[in-house]
């Protein structure tokens, strides 16, 4: 009975305020799943930022998962959680890398511009895209590294390019039937991408000694293909 009355005491004090109940909500199921998401595509695209830097010092057969997993910050396992070996750790640092340039590469309009236009379009996409960025150092990689290990110049082939070359093989034929190009270069299309493959060994093996202007080569180039530009 004493403690009730104290209670009742309590409870009548002018301007005492109720004890507040601090209620914390509670993350939803959707927000939780979200969140883990974000962090699990953080983790893997570090392990690929982490991956490319190892590969492009040390190459592909020297490259350790452990220094992988160090410059990426994560423990060694957890790169399994990703990625069953390195090899497979490559072929998606190439997939997520080229794909991108692969679909620009489709979605330019073949049909509606002069070839001269076109190839300009296309070497210049070449120019920022490759040129400009890592992607040059994961093509040089496969060009030294190809020959030992085959089934990554396989990987590259089936992923970049076995989808371009027929791409550009059809654009060339279609310019050849309008009397743009000769027909014989419609049977090789690697000759119209052979500047971009001198100037990434050019840049990696002789830039220091010679430097090459890439994009005055490629004009040139061009013009030995499909004559000079005309004034507009």
């Amino acid at each position: 009975m004493a403690r009730e009355r104290r209670k009742q005491k309590r409870a009548r004090v002018p301007g005492r305020r109720p004890r507040a109940v601090a209620l914390q909500a509670k993350p939803s199921p959707g927000k939780k799943s979200e969140g883990r998401a974000s962090r699990s595509a953080a983790r893997r695209d570090a392990i690929l930022a982490a991956a490319l830097e190892e590969f492009s010092v040390g190459g592909f057969a020297a490259t350790r998962l452990d220094d992988v997993a160090k410059r990426a910050g994560i423990a060694k396992g957890t790169i399994y959680l990703y990625f069953s070996d390195k090899e497979t750790l490559f072929q998606e640092l190439l997939h997520s890398m080229f794909a991108p340039l692969v679909g620009a590469i489709g979605k330019i309009p073949f049909d509606d511009l002069p070839a001269r236009e076109l190839a300009e379009r296309m070497m210049a996409l070449f120019v920022r895209e490759v040129l400009g960025t890592r992607r040059k150092d994961v093509i040089r990689l496969i060009i030294a590294e190809g020959p030992r290990f085959p089934k990554l110049a396989e990987f590259h082939y089936r992923e970049v390019m076995g989808r371009v070359f027929p791409v550009l093989k059809s654009f060339l034929t279609r310019a050849a039937e309008r009397g743009e190009v000769d027909p014989r270069l419609a049977q090789f299309p690697q000759l119209l991408v052979a500047p971009g493959i001198v100037a990434i060994v050019w840049k990696a093996l002789f830039e220091r000694l010679a430097p090459l202007d890439v994009e005055a080569m490629m004009r040139v180039h061009l013009d030995l293909l499909f004559g000079p530009r005309k004034a507009q």
